[in-house]
């Protein structure tokens, strides 16, 4: 039969417990800046993407119509 865990066996796991514990919230608050940055970052370059659009498509409306090419007449010889 096994024996019992010893109230020091409790307090040596309960410790590295803690101390996980203590080290995955470290974790989770860089990680949770990370994810704060990254939106940022996606964020401007949403915005500098749309910028860019609306300056490409003001470009585009600036360019003359395309001349679009007139099929040739077809000649009628008479008899």
């Amino acid at each position: 039969m096994a024996t019992p865990p010893s109230i020091d066996q409790i307090a040596e796991r309960v410790e590295r417990l803690l101390l996980r514990h203590a080290e995955l919230q470290r974790t989770n608050a860089l990680l949770t800046e990370q994810v704060t940055a990254l939106t940022q970052e996606r964020d401007s370059l949403k915005s500098r993407l749309s910028a860019a659009r609306a300056r490409i498509d003001a470009l585009l409306e600036r360019l003359p119509a395309a001349a679009t090419p007139t099929p040739p007449q077809e000649r009628h010889e008479a008899d």
